[in-house]
C-alpha cells in the first residue's frame, strides 16, 4: 500500500511543532504517526502531502493506486482492515471527517463513503497530550502483541501488573518503582530508568532516551528517541533529541526536536482562578480562548531556555528561540527571538544554524540544506 498522509489544511493548528515537520510526523504515544503506519503496515511506503516549504524534505511519492489518509487520524487495526477492503474513488469517513481515500489523486467530492467508529482524530495541538494515555495503551497492545519483554531486574518495585512493562534489548531499569495501574510503561532499545526513579504509567521510551536519577513521572508521558528527562514531568511529549535533565517541573507540555531546558526549568500547567486557559494560534496570530484547564508550555523545535526559567500556563515558544533571565517571559514568544521578560531581539539566522550545527553533531547528526532551508523560512515567517 502506498500511504500518503495529508495535512488536511491542519499545518497551522498545530504549531509550533508542525513549522518543521508535516502533521503525519508528529509524535504521542510510542510513535510518531508515520512510524504508526509503518507498525501496523511493514509492506507499505508512506509519504507526505504537507506545506510547500516542507515537501522538499518530506515530499509525497505518488503512484497509480494510492491510498490518501488524514494524517491527524491515529490508526487502528480497524482502520487499516477497512482501507484494504476499499475499491479506487471510495472513501472512509468518521462522522462529517474524512479520514482516507484510495486513488490516483484525492478527489473527495464523488467518493463513495465507508463509514467508521471511534477512530482517534487530533483536533488541537494540546490534543497530542490529552489523548496521549489512550493511543500509547492502543499502541503497547498492538506493538507488544506476540513479543517477549527482556527480563525485568528484582531491584525494582512493581505495582500492578507486570505484563504491562516491556523493555526492549539492551533497556536498563534498576532500583526503581514502576506503576502500570494507571497505563503500560515502554521502555525503547537501550534505553535508561535510572536509579530512584518513580514511574507512574503510561510511560513510552523511545530508543536511547533516559530518565536521570530519581526523576518523577506521572503519565501520560513519551520520550522521543535520545531524549533526557529529569525532575518531575507529568502528561508531556517529547519528540526527540531534546534534553530536560535537570530537576524542574513540566506538565501537560509539548516539546520539540532538539530543545534544551536548563536547571530548575518550571511551567506552571494550571491557572490560579483553576479557569479555562488562553493560549496562542497560529491561525488568528492571537492569544485566544480554550476549553482546556490544564496546559504547559509548547515549544517548537531548536529552541532553549536557561536555567530558573519560569513559564506562565500555556506559554507558546516558537522555532529556534532563546529564553533566560529572572521574573515570567511573555506568553507567547515568537520564532528566532532571543531574550526574556526584560524584552527580545532577532536571533540571527547564521547563529542558529551554528547553534544547531553544534547540538546535533554531538549526536553524530549533520544540519542539511533542507533543515536550513525550513529554519529560513521560519524565520522569515514566524519570527514576528
Amino acid at each position: 500500500m502506498n500511504i500518503i498522509l495529508h495535512d488536511n489544511g491542519k499545518h497551522l493548528k498545530f504549531a509550533p511543532l508542525t513549522l518543521t515537520r508535516p502533521v503525519g510526523n508528529l509524535r504521542m504515544g510510542m510513535f510518531t504517526n508515520n512510524q504508526r503506519w509503518e507498525m501496523y503496515l511493514p509492506d507499505a511506503q508512506v509519504s507526505y502531502v504537507t506545506e510547500e516549504y516542507l515537501s522538499k524534505k518530506y515530499p509525497a511519492v505518488l503512484t497509480e493506486d494510492n491510498f490518501f489518509v488524514n494524517a491527524a487520524v491515529i490508526p487502528s487495526s480497524d482502520l487499516i482492515a477497512k482501507m484494504q477492503n476499499l475499491a479506487t474513488g471510495e472513501a472512509i469517513f468518521q462522522g462529517e471527517e474524512w479520514i482516507a481515500f484510495r486513488g490516483e489523486s484525492l478527489s473527495l467530492d464523488t467518493a463513495n463513503h465507508v463509514q467508521i467508529e471511534d477512530l482517534v482524530i487530533l483536533e488541537e495541538r494540546w490534543d497530542i497530550y490529552q489523548k496521549n494515555a489512550e493511543v500509547l495503551a492502543a499502541d503497547f497492545a498492538a506493538y507488544t502483541q506476540g513479543k517477549t519483554s527482556q527480563p525485568l531486574s528484582e531491584s525494582n518495585t512493581v505495582i500492578g501488573d507486570a505484563s504491562q512493562i516491556f523493555l526492549e534489548e539492551g533497556a536498563v531499569v534498576e532500583a526503581c518503582i514502576l506503576n502500570t495501574k494507571s497505563g503500560p510503561i515502554y521502555v525503547g532499545k537501550d534505553a535508561e530508568i535510572m536509579e530512584g526513579s518513580v514511574v507512574r504509567g503510561a510511560l513510552a521510551m523511545a530508543e536511547h532516551s533516559a530518565l536521570k536519577l530519581a526523576t518523577k513521572v506521572y503519565g501520560a508521558t513519551s520520550l522521543g528517541e535520545h531524549c533526557k528527562v529529569g525532575g518531575e514531568v507529568n502528561n508531556v511529549v517529547f519528540q526527540a533529541y531534546s534534553n530536560k535533565g535537570h530537576d524542574g517541573f513540566l506538565g501537560n507540555s509539548l516539546v520539540g526536536e532538539w530543545c534544551n531546558l536548563g536547571a530548575d526549568t518550571n511551567s506552571s500547567n494550571l491557572k490560579n482562578n483553576y479557569g479555562l486557559v488562553k493560549a496562542y494560534s497560529y491561525e488568528s496570530e492571537s492569544i485566544d480562548a480554550t476549553n482546556v484547564q490544564f496546559m504547559g508550555v509548547c515549544m517548537g523545535d531548536h529552541s532553549k531556555c536557561g536555567i530558573n526559567t519560569m513559564f506562565n500556563t500555556a506559554t507558546v515558544v516558537g522555532v529556534s528561540a532563546n529564553v533566560y533571565g529572572g521574573d515570567f517571559p511573555p506568553k507567547y514568544i515568537p520564532s528566532f527571538a532571543w531574550g526574556g521578560s526584560d524584552g527580545f531581539v532577532n536571533f540571527k539566522i547564521d547563529k542558529a544554524f551554528e547553534v544547531a550545527e553544534n547540538m546535533m553533531g554531538r549526536r553524530g547528526i549533520s544540519l542539511t540544506q533542507e533543515d536550513k532551508d525550513i529554519l529560513k523560512y521560519v524565520a522569515d515567517n514566524f519570527s514576528h
